[in-house]
C-alpha cells in the first residue's frame, strides 16, 4: 500500500504519489517525537539540572548540525532529478558523494565540538552545574556526528529515489535502539556492578541508536532496493559532482541556521517581555505547533522528491502542479488541525505541561489561538519552498525564510514589545503568525510569477545536463 513506482511519480496520480511518499515520513517524524518524550522521561529521573542541560543542547545541536541539512538537501535533489532523467548511475553517484561529504564534515565537526564543548556551552551563561552536564552531553553526542551524517545522507538518497519506507525503517531502528539502551546506560539497570553513566549515558544511547540506523541504511543500500545501491561505477569521487551537491545544498544550511538563530532571539524577547510565564507559553506553543506541523513536513519532503523527479523527466508542468496540489493538501490539513486547537487550547496546554501557573496557562491559551490563524501559512510555505528546492532553487527558499524570520518576525516581535504600550509578549505571538502568513503569501506569489516566466523549464535544462 505504501509503495509508489518511479513511473507513478512522473506519470500517475499526483495526490496518491504525494500521500504515499509522505505517509512513512510522517510516521517517522512522530516516532522521533516519541523518542524525545521517552528520553525526557529517563533524563528527568536524573534531576532538574539534567533536564535543563539536555534542553540547552536542543537548539544548540540544531544550529551545529545545520551543515548536514545542506548535504541532505543536495543529495535528495540531485538523486531525484537524476532518477527522473533515468540516469541511475549518476543518481547513485550523487548519493555516494553525499555520504562522503557527510563523513568528512561529521568527523571535522565532531572533533571540534568534542574538544571545545565546555567553551561552547559557556557562551550560554548557564549555571555551573547545568553547564557541566550540558558540556558532558554535548561532547558525547558529538562522537556520533559522522554516523548521523552518513545515515541521513543514505536516507535522503532513498527519499530522492522515491523509497520513503526505507527512511522510516532507518529511523525506527535508531529510535528503538535508543529507547532500549536508555535505562541501561543512564542508570545501569539490570547490569550487576554498573551504576550507569548518567547524562553521558543518555547521549551515548542516542549515538548508538544512530549507529544502528546507519548500519541498517548501509546494509539496505549495499543489498539494493529498487536499483538504489552502490556499484563500482557510482562509488567514485568527482569534483564536479561534489561541487554541484554543495551548490544545491549550501543555501539550505544558511536557511536552517538563520531560522534557528532567530528562534533563539525570540525566546529572549519573550522572556524579557513577560518573564517565566511568557517563556513557558511560547515554549509550549512552539512544541504543539511543531507536532501539528509534522504532517506538512513529511508532505514537503515527499513533494521535493516528486518535483525533482519530474524536473529530471522533463515534466515542468507536472512539477508545478505537484507544488500546488501539495500546498492545497497542506493548507486544508493544517487548517483542520487549527480548528481543533482553537476549541481545546486548555486541554493541549495541560497535556504538555500540567503544572502551568494561572498566568502561564492564560498566555498559552492566547498563543495557541493566535497560532491557528497562521497554521495554513506554515504548510503552504513549506510546500512552495519544496517546489523551489526540487528545482534546485534552494537560494530562493533561503531568501524567503530570511525575509520571513529576519525581515518580518523579528522586527514585529522586538518593535511590538519595545514600542507599543500594553502589548507585551502578545507582540511575539502575533509576530509568529503574521510572519507565517506573510511568508506563505509572498512565497506563493513569487512561485506563481517565476513558474509563469520559465523557471521550471530552465531547471529542466540544467537537470538534463549529463552527469557523466
Amino acid at each position: 500500500m505504501l509503495d509508489v513506482s518511479r513511473d507513478e511519480i512522473t506519470d500517475g496520480s499526483l495526490t496518491r504519489a504525494l500521500l504515499v511518499l509522505a505517509a512513512p515520513l510522517v510516521m517517522q517524524n512522530f516516532v522521533q517525537v516519541g523518542q524525545q518524550v521517552i528520553d525526557t522521561f529517563w533524563v528527568g529521573r536524573l534531576g532538574e539540572n539534567a533536564v535543563a542541560a539536555v534542553g540547552l543542547n536542543f537548539p544548540l545541536s540544531a544550529f551545529l548540525l545545520a551543515i548536514f541539512v545542506g548535504i541532505n538537501a543536495g543529495t535528495q535533489v540531485l538523486v531525484s532529478q537524476r532518477v527522473g532523467a533515468d540516469d541511475l548511475t549518476g543518481a547513485r553517484r550523487a548519493a555516494f558523494h553525499g555520504i562522503v561529504l557527510a563523513l568528512g564534515t561529521g568527523l571535522a565537526l565532531g572533533v571540534a565540538v568534542f574538544a571545545l564543548s565546555p567553551n561552547v556551552i559557556a557562551l550560554f551563561g548557564a549555571e555551573p552545574a547545568v553547564a557541566r552536564l550540558a558540556a558532558t552531553y554535548l561532547a558525547t553526542y558529538a562522537l556520533a556526528f559522522p554516523v548521523m551524517g552518513m545515515s541521513d545522507a543514505i536516507e535522503m538518497g532513498f527519499i530522492g529515489w522515491g523509497d520513503s519506507r526505507a527512511a522510516l525503517y532507518i529511523n525506527v531502528t535508531a529510535v528503538v535502539v535508543n529507547i532500549v539502551l536508555d535505562p541501561f546506560l543512564i542508570f545501569g539497570y539490570w547490569i550487576p556492578g554498573f551504576d550507569g553513566l548518567g547524562i553521558q549515558g543518555a547521549a551515548l544511547a542516542t549515538g548508538l541508536g544512530y549507529g544502528a540506523g546507519f548500519l541498517l541504511a548501509l546494509g539496505m543500500m549495499l543489498r539494493g532496493r529498487d536499483d538504489y545501491t552502490l556499484t563500482r561505477a557510482s562509488a567514485t569521487l568527482r569534483l564536479d559532482d561534489a561541487r554541484e551537491l554543495v551548490d544545491v545544498g549550501l543555501p539550505r544550511t544558511g536557511q536552517h541556521a538563520a531560522a534557528q538563530s532567530v528562534r533563539v532571539l525570540i525566546i529572549g524577547i519573550a522572556a524579557a517581555a513577560g518573564g517565566s510565564a511568557a517563556l513557558a507559553a511560547y515554549t509550549v506553543g512552539a512544541r504543539i505547533a511543531s507536532v501539528a506541523f509534522i504532517p506538512a513536513s513529511g508532505l514537503a519532503q515527499a513533494a521535493q522528491s516528486v518535483v525533482g523527479q519530474n524536473i529530471g523527466a522533463d515534466n515542468p508542468m507536472r512539477a508545478s502542479r505537484t507544488t500546488w496540489v501539495g500546498a492545497a493538501i497542506a493548507i486544508v490539513g493544517l487548517s483542520l488541525i487549527g480548528v481543533v486547537q482553537w476549541f481545546v487550547p486548555e486541554l493541549l496546554a495541560n497535556l504538555f505541561v500540567p503544572d502551568l501557573t494561572p498566568d502561564g496557562l492564560a498566555l498559552t491559551v492566547d498563543y495557541l489561538r493566535i497560532l491557528v490563524f497562521g497554521y495554513w501559512g506554515i504548510g503552504a510555505m513549506s510546500l512552495f519552498n519544496a517546489g523551489f528546492n526540487g528545482a534546485r532553487k534552494t537560494r530562493t527558499s533561503m531568501v524567503a525564510d530570511l525575509v520571513k524570520y529576519w525581515g518580518v518576525r523579528l522586527p514585529i516581535a522586538a518593535g511590538g514589545v519595545l514600542l507599543v504600550d500594553g502589548v507585551g509578549v502578545h507582540a511575539v505571538f502575533w509576530a509568529v503568525t503574521v510572519s507565517n502568513v506573510a511568508g506563505a503569501v509572498g512565497t506563493g506569489a513569487y512561485y506563481y510569477y517565476t513558474t509563469n516566466n520559465g523557471m521550471l523549464e530552465r531547471a529542466v535544462e540544467v537537470a538534463s545536463s549529463p552527469a557523466d
